[in-house]
């Protein structure tokens, strides 16, 4: 379950950025995970909600931005929707495609106290 990990690296990035503003607690934490990021959402929680304990995070609202998938096709250059990884281009069918976006993932802001 890697996402135990990502909510502990989550935690450090918060806990460095209140330190560094000499914050005791984080009101609001918001976050970007791009539906091709590999997160398994339900996983996430379950992993937010025991790892977030005697922490800065602990009492802070959650606020996450799915951010969808999208690719270009390098053949023919169609941009369109992705819903999983290696999708092939919905024009043409290459299976040659970027993804441009939905691997996001970040903390995108912090409240702090």
């Amino acid at each position: 379950m890697h996402e135990l990990s990502i909510v502990m690296s989550i935690i450090r990035i918060a806990e460095t950025e209140s330190a560094k503003n000499n914050a005791i607690k984080v009101e609001e934490i918001e976050l970007e995970i791009g539906d091709l990021s590999g997160i398994e959402i339900t996983a996430f929680d379950f992993a937010w909600q025991q790892a977030v304990r005697s922490t800065l995070l602990e009492h802070s609202k959650r606020k996450i931005n799915h951010i969808p998938g999208e690719g270009q096709c390098m053949d023919c250059a169609a941009v369109f929707p992705m819903q999983q990884l290696y999708e092939p281009c919905p024009v043409c069918g290459e299976h040659f495609v970027s993804v441009q976006k939905g691997k996001e993932l970040r903390v995108k802001s912090l409240v702090v106290n």
